[in-house]
């Protein structure tokens, strides 16, 4: 797939959680981003002495790829103090417009795999790549019966990153995918939208073997922070996964 330049406009914006904003953009130049779930794209912006930079940011678009590209592209945008992406997002408007290139990666779901589950693990914004892979892993569902186990780790329940979304796929194929925040910090309230059920307090590097990976049928992907992505990746080796059925990216956070 070509990497393209293009100008991205901003279409609307609403915050996921006390300091992550979702952007919702179309492509300013008229043309479609054909991309694979689990690409990202680069937003490229100067610092204030002029140097260049860029920052990445997953795809949470959700699209049916089957009927071809789409328009939209959504990103989730951490806010760190200080930060040069932070500003340039904050004072971005309605109608304005940043200049992004890709898409990049191949944290992606394969068509050749012959897997029977999927094992997703992610914190903070890693989990994007996963709302965009919910159309293929519905299709795997009715393809071939797919099993599907999103384990998702935020510090509290207000920052669970599109959990509605996650808990309403879940309750579409209930036999299929089971969604399982950790929250390193605070449980929902008994009762409260958050609370689910298959909650755990902790971090999710301490529950993933309560899931019994499985060398013989399992594909996992590991996103966000590095700790748990490195913690991750040494447990699936020590259940006997081997390395190219354990699939990583790394978010970094730029300060």
């Amino acid at each position: 797939m070509a990497i393209q330049h293009f100008p991205l406009k901003l279409v609307s914006r609403r915050m996921l959680a006390p300091s992550v904003g979702h952007y919702a953009f179309v492509r300013d130049d008229g043309q479609p981003l054909d991309f694979i779930p689990g690409q990202f794209i680069q937003v490229h912006f100067q610092y204030a002495d002029g140097t260049a930079t860029k920052r990445s940011y997953s795809l949470a678009t959700i699209h049916d790829h089957a009927i071809g590209p789409g328009e939209a592209v959504d990103i989730a945008v951490s806010y760190v103090p200080g930060g040069a992406a932070t500003a340039l997002f904050e004072g971005l408007e309605v109608g304005g417009t940043v200049d992004a290139s890709g898409p990049f990666g191949r944290f992606c779901l394969m068509p050749a795999d012959a897997n029977r589950r999927y094992l997703l693990i992610g914190t903070g914004t890693g989990v994007t790549p996963y709302r965009s892979m919910l159309p293929q892993l519905a299709q795997a569902i009715a393809e071939r019966g797919i099993q599907v186990v999103l384990l998702f780790g935020a510090r509290t329940p207000e920052e669970l990153l599109y959990g509605d979304e996650f808990r309403a796929f879940a309750a579409q194929h209930p036999d299929h995918f089971r969604f399982v925040p950790c929250f390193s910090r605070e449980l929902p309230a008994p009762g409260s939208a958050h609370d689910h059920g298959d909650v755990r307090h902790g971090y999710v590097q301490q529950f993933l073997g309560e899931f019994a990976p499985d060398a013989a049928g399992d594909i996992a992907y590991l996103c966000g922070n590095p700790n748990m992505v490195d913690a991750c990746f040494e447990s699936l080796k020590e259940c006997g996964l081997e390395v190219k059925q354990i699939r990583r990216e790394k978010y970094v956070s730029s300060k």
